[in-house]
Parts: C-alpha cells; sequence; structure tokens
C-alpha cells in the first residue's frame, strides 16, 4: 500500500511521483532512465526527508553515477548530508529542480520506498538570473553555438579555455567569428534560456543550440533523422523567433522541420500529455522554447538543430535510458558530422556536404 503523503514544510512543494504504467516509456526504461540520475546516496540508503533545491554547489557530496567520457553536461545534482535528511543541489532553473525532485520521487516509489518524503524548493527569478552571472566572454556580433556534440564541432587543432561550469573555444569560418561554448553542468528548461538571455547582454549576435529531441511523429526512428523549426509552444502560447538557419537547414537531406512543445521535465511526458500534442506538434524539449524566446525578446537571431533521440509515439530499441549503447554513438558520430556540415553550409552559402545517413 502507497504511504500516505505527508504536507511538506512551508515554501516547499511536494514531489508527487509519476505513474509508471502511463508514461510513454515502459517502466523497465523508465527505471534504467532514472537509475543513471538519481544520486547514489538516494540510491543507496533510505533518508528522513530529501529537499531538492537551486544551487550550483561542487564542495559538496557528488554523484558517483556523473556521466564521463565526454567534455560537457557530466555534472548531475550534488548532495549535502543533514543528519537523517539530505538536501540535493541543482543548478538553478525551476524546471530543473522540478524535474530532478521527480525523478527521485519517482525512482523512491517504483523500487518500493517511500516517495512522500521528497519535496522541492523552487528557486526565484533573481535567484535563477544571478546563477548565470559567472558566465562572462567577450562577444561582438558572434555566432555562439552551445549544447551538446561540441567537441566534434569545434576545430579540432583547437583549445578550450575552461572557467567554472563552462568551457569556449573560438574559431572564423566565411568570415564570421564563432564560438563554441559548453557548461559542465545541466541548462534544463528555463535555465537554457537564460543562457541566450546573458549572451545577447554580453553581445552575441546568433545563438545556435545543438541538441537532442523527442519526436511526436510516429515512424520517426531514433537517431536517424535532425530536427529543426523556428516556432515553440511555450507555456500554452505560440512563440516564434529570428531563425538563424532560415529555411536552409530544413532543406537539408535527413532534416525534419516541424513544430516544437516546451516541456518542463521528460517526467510528465505521459501518454495523456502525447496524445494532446502529437496531432500539431513534432518535436519536444525542455530548452528550445525559452531559448528562442529569450532571443526574440533580445532581437538577437536563434536557431537549433537537433539529432532525434528518441520516440514518444512507440518503443523503439534506443531512448532516452540507453544513450550510451554503442550504436546510439555510432548513429549519432554519422549525425554530428551532419549538423557541422550544415552550419558550415549556412556560414558560407554553400550546399552541405556530408557523409551518407544511417536510414
Amino acid at each position: 500500500m502507497t504511504p500516505l503523503l505527508a504536507d511538506p514544510a512551508p515554501g516547499l512543494l511536494r514531489a508527487a511521483p509519476i505513474q509508471p504504467s502511463g508514461h510513454t516509456m515502459s517502466q523497465k526504461r523508465l527505471l534504467r532512465y532514472l537509475e543513471i540520475k538519481v544520486h547514489h546516496l538516494i540510491q543507496d540508503r533510505g533518508w528522513d526527508s530529501i529537499r531538492v533545491i537551486g544551487d550550483y554547489d561542487r564542495s559538496t557530496v557528488v554523484s558517483r553515477y556523473e556521466k564521463t567520457g565526454k567534455l560537457f553536461n557530466i555534472e548531475r545534482p550534488t548532495a549535502t548530508v543533514q543528519g537523517g535528511d539530505l538536501v540535493v543541489k541543482a543548478f538553478p532553473g525551476a524546471d530543473y529542480v522540478q524535474h530532478y525532485a521527480l525523478i527521485i520521487a519517482t525512482y523512491l516509489a517504483i523500487t518500493g520506498r517511500r516517495a512522500d518524503t521528497v519535496s522541492y524548493q523552487p528557486p526565484g527569478q533573481e535567484e535563477c538570473r544571478t546563477a548565470l552571472d559567472a558566465l562572462d566572454l567577450t562577444l561582438d556580433g558572434d555566432l555562439v553555438i552551445v549544447g551538446w556534440g561540441l567537441e566534434h564541432l569545434a576545430p579540432e587543432n583547437g583549445g578550450w579555455t575552461s572557467r567554472p561550469g563552462y568551457a569556449w573555444q573560438r574559431a572564423e569560418v566565411a568570415g564570421r567569428r564563432v564560438v563554441y561554448l559548453g557548461f559542465l553542468h545541466s541548462i534544463w528548461g528555463d535555465v537554457a534560456g537564460r543562457v541566450v538571455a546573458r549572451l545577447a547582454e554580453l553581445g552575441a549576435g546568433d545563438v545556435v543550440y545543438v541538441g537532442k529531441v523527442g519526436s511526436l511523429t510516429p515512424g520517426i526512428e531514433p537517431n536517424t533523422w535532425l530536427a529543426t523549426g523556428n516556432t515553440s509552444l511555450v507555456g500554452g502560447e505560440l512563440v516564434s523567433w529570428d531563425d538563424f538557419f532560415g529555411d536552409y537547414a530544413a532543406s537539408r537531406g535527413g532534416v525534419q522541420c516541424g513544430l516544437h512543445v516546451s516541456s518542463p521535465t521528460t517526467m510528465l511526458e505521459n501518454r495523456d500529455w502525447l496524445a494532446q500534442h502529437t496531432a500539431s506538434y513534432a518535436f519536444v524539449d525542455p530548452e528550445i522554447g525559452p531559448m528562442g524566446a529569450a532571443a526574440r525578446q533580445a532581437g538577437i537571431g536563434f536557431g537549433y538543430l537537433h539529432v532525434i533521440s528518441n520516440n514518444l509515439t512507440a518503443h523503439y530499441p534506443a531512448d532516452l535510458s540507453n544513450e550510451r549503447h554503442d550504436d546510439v554513438l555510432r548513429r549519432r558520430t554519422v549525425l554530428i558530422d551532419r549538423i557541422r556540415a550544415i552550419i558550415t553550409g549556412r556560414l558560407t552559402g554553400s550546399p552541405a556536404q556530408v557523409r551518407g545517413g544511417t536510414r
């Protein structure tokens, strides 16, 4: 019998676990997805309470399940032990704090442990904004490429300049100054929008986001297509932006173009959510909409070119729970080559030259 959920302390919100039976991932795959994300202190023992807050603090207990084998997006929330209580510290962002709290609560519920111990405290707007004040680059109309796969997109002979939480590399492509910017921590959801706003403050002319999206279209096999577009559903409203790619990326082979929907957390993407969105929207992720909205407000260009990493409408061999599988990595190597060629072609005004696709 599931224990009754206790009321959280004032200022905290309860993290109610999602129902695995209604999620777009099977329970087995959902558990595998959670296991690679939940802090080891939570997996190893029980706690009287678990509270998730917004605080980027690398001086506390680092999870032994942090990612390895790549340069960026390797850090996960840290934890501080306070007697029988655990405080989990995620990079400040409303979406990310909620996302991680739901991950923890759902993991505990699936594994037969008490989930009513989990709460979260959404960080304030000022707290979220100042968390990115440390991002400091000299930009003068530069194109900033941020996100996933940067070690393969940036010049092979280039060097990375590192600062706490991020690193960058400069290059010039067809006379355009380009900055490749990677973060060690996650820039989940609304954090990504603040990254764009901060880059605009620093003088960026355009921002391109390279990452991964889920497909809402039946028949689209993961890791065989790229996704792009210029409109996202954000908080119930459609937001469009000045697309860096224009029609260029959408006209390339192996690229799907469509409407995007922004979701604050994969944990809420259940079958009911899918039924509400699949008819009108092609892609889902947490970052694209906030980034496009921030670019529009700042008056700079924005574009995204993403690997379609999973499909919410059906169970394929590849999904969010096995992204480190050799076949997945092999397919994505082909796609990152295509992304690099499309970005170069957009800057040079020449057709993209890419190796054969995986379809």
